[in-house]
């Protein structure tokens, strides 16, 4: 198929999307939405910027030459700088495919819908709320009350219960979100690529690579020194737990190997969950109560703004007690 008839069916396929259709590049994931499909062009906006970013026929007839030219699939890594957005508008082509997790756009004769195009407004729900099921929810929510009942800019003034419910609940809340923060990590590594920053509204993350070095046994890595003119015994080190050990049968202190440096903590010893338990349940009922208190609230000011309308409001045809029929 010749890129001018690839061409008029992008433009189609794009001028079908809704216009609050929100697109990501492939590698840096960032949002753009298309303002306008010209016949030469398409015209993108990126979230984060209001500047309109001209998108140029010429340009996906480059890049639809090179996946063409492509064995098998094209490495969206090879794309120029800012060449990102081509890519994810391509894809918009039903014979195009991104795969986002391995970095890759190729051509294909099975249509695909892309993986890059979320065309679901976010909407402002007025029902009720959802609680999530998880532990940080219930321990950031009673934090937050913990915080709202008190000062914590000058902790030297509180008594000493309200500083252990505070630093329980902060214990919790570091803990649960912590495992939480594991969990999303874990689901993130499988969709970043090529260590590009990708962005989000609070901000950006990045895919890193980091070394862990576990030493190989000891008869090999001294063999190894040793044939290359080391002296084993420059690396030899004490190992502490057979240290211990042999501190049990000596008359030895353990001040008299170790250097021993005292430093005193606060541990979390226990957890009072029934009381939390119902503390938070305490707090679900005051939310779901303001809630329904607001919705009533604002059917009240609707009405009264309705009335102040209709009384402030002036039509030439209307007297103060009765509307003229006549012409």
């Amino acid at each position: 198929m010749s890129f001018r008839v690839t061409w008029d069916n992008l433009l189609d396929n794009v001028e079908e999307l809704p216009a609050d259709a929100t697109l990501l590049t492939p590698l840096s994931q960032k949002p753009f939405q298309i303002t306008d499909v010209q016949q030469h062009r398409v015209l993108i906006e990126y979230q984060a910027d209001s500047e309109t970013v001209p998108l140029q026929r010429e340009q996906f007839e480059t890049l639809f030459e090179r996946v063409d030219d492509a064995t098998g699939s094209f490495d969206l890594d090879r794309l120029p700088p800012g060449a990102e957005p081509y890519a994810t508008v391509m894809s918009l082509h039903p014979r195009f495919t991104i795969d986002d997790r391995d970095g890759t756009l190729s051509e294909s004769e099975t249509p695909t819908p892309s993986p890059l195009v979320d065309t679901h407004t976010v909407e402002h729900d007025n029902g009720p709320r959802e609680e999530p099921d998880i532990s940080v929810y219930a321990d950031a929510l009673l934090l937050i009350d913990a915080l709202e009942q008190h000062d914590v800019t000058s902790l030297t003034d509180l008594d000493v219960p309200t500083l252990v419910n505070l630093y329980t609940l902060l214990s919790d809340v570091q803990r649960n979100a912590n495992d939480l923060r594991q969990d999303v990590r874990g689901v993130l590594l499988d969709r970043l690529h090529h260590d590009q920053p990708v962005s989000g509204q609070y901000g950006s993350v990045q895919r890193t690579v980091r070394q862990n070095r576990t030493l190989k046994d000891d008869e090999t890595v001294l063999e190894l020194l040793e044939g290359e003119g080391v002296d084993p015994e420059r690396v030899m080190s004490v190992d502490t737990s057979k240290l211990d050990d042999a501190l049990e049968v000596t008359s030895l202190s353990e001040s008299d190997v170790y250097e021993v440096e005292e430093s005193e903590y606060v541990r979390k010893a226990d957890v009072d969950e029934e009381m939390k338990e119902t503390r938070l349940q305490g707090l679900k009922d005051q939310l779901a109560g303001a809630e329904e208190d607001t919705t009533d609230l604002q059917a009240e000011i609707e009405e009264l703004e309705q009335r102040i309308t209709e009384l402030t409001s002036f039509d030439s045809g209307t007297s103060y007690h009765t509307r003229s029929t006549g012409g």
